[in-house]
């Protein structure tokens, strides 16, 4: 590993995008983007995803110049179509519009279809709590992850994103439906390491620690085992009705993953009671520890952790995706 500056890391990412029809605005706010994550300890969805995204916009998944249109409002509820704009400046866009009108009504919903891969869906709920409000957010993939009981993947990990505002630091829960998401399976798999537990099957369906055999199998574990199953099912039949957009099912016939769909929900209260949350971290903390890392940590709080010392330090990043980009 190799170790380099926020901003070198944004200003590259930044270089390369305006030579792919990025406009300024659009390239300085996705570099921004690939950097905060990776800066966050996201290098799944940070530099390592860099490379993929500049193939999705070469092969015209995604379109650099699209943007996306407001199709219908009604009372807090809004409706987009993305029209395959960047995922990143989509949802961007969409979650303001969410807080926008929180900041009014209290309360607002988004849906928007034809739009892109995200990338960390945590950049969204750190979005609404640093203007003060709850985020709650969600998006369908393609398939690659069975239901319950079954063999083959026919459900998304449907990434879901709870974010609620706090002094000292947001508290930010991001997860995928299965045990590890794709990004961080890449991510042990180059690092040469084993999951720390159990993330899917083998090839001859048994739980597996190994990383490359479940994504050669594509039978990752769902968190919760049938209630995980359940709730990524849940989400994508939330997605598809509020949006109208394409379910897991359309999105993997199509074979690549682009014109997902997704939602964004704000919610706007002066008062979030600060002193009863920091009550609930206080008796969540005082349990014993088990030995592992001896640490209890409040969703949010390892990334602002990894944040500083990324800061502090430079960003760890893999030599050779280093120069893949710097090449691009």
């Amino acid at each position: 590993m190799m170790q380099i500056s926020h901003q070198q890391l944004k200003s590259t990412f930044e270089n390369v995008l305006l030579k792919t029809n990025f406009s300024a605005v659009k390239a300085a706010l996705c570099s921004k983007i690939f950097a905060d994550n990776s800066l966050d300890g996201v290098y799944s969805h940070g530099l390592n995803r860099f490379p993929v995204f500049i193939e999705h916009i070469k092969s015209g998944l995604i379109i650099p110049e699209a943007e996306p249109e407001l199709l219908s409002e009604n009372g807090s509820l809004c409706h987009y179509d993305g029209h395959f704009a960047p995922g990143m400046y989509n949802a961007t866009i969409a979650m303001q519009k969410a807080i926008d009108m929180a900041k009014i009504n209290g309360i607002a919903c988004i849906s928007i279809k034809n739009t892109n891969h995200w990338m960390r869906g945590g950049t969204y709920g750190w979005q609404a709590a640093n203007a003060g409000c709850i985020g709650i957010c969600f998006t369908n993939t393609i398939a690659n992850m069975p239901p319950w009981g079954g063999k083959e993947p026919r459900l998304g990990n449907n990434p879901l994103v709870i974010a609620v505002p706090k002094a000292g630091g947001h508290l930010v829960l991001d997860m995928a439906m299965s045990q590890y998401s794709y990004g961080k399976l890449q991510e042990h798999e180059l690092n040469h390491e084993q999951l720390p537990f159990a993330g899917g099957y083998d090839t001859i369906g048994n739980l597996t620690t190994d990383p490359q055999k479940i994504k050669q199998t594509q039978r990752a574990l769902p968190i919760g085992l049938w209630k995980g199953s359940g709730l990524s099912f849940m989400l994508d039949v939330l997605l598809t009705a509020l949006s109208g957009g394409k379910s897991t099912s359309e999105i993997t016939t199509s074979g690549k993953e682009s014109g997902v769909s997704q939602t964004f929900i704000a919610i706007y209260q002066p008062d979030l009671h600060q002193s009863l949350i920091e009550q609930i971290i206080d008796f969540t903390k005082s349990s014993a520890t088990d030995g592992n890392d001896g640490k209890i940590r409040y969703p949010g709080e390892k990334t602002l952790i990894t944040r500083n010392k990324n800061l502090m330090e430079g960003i760890p990043v893999d030599p050779k995706i280093w120069e893949q980009v710097c090449r691009l």
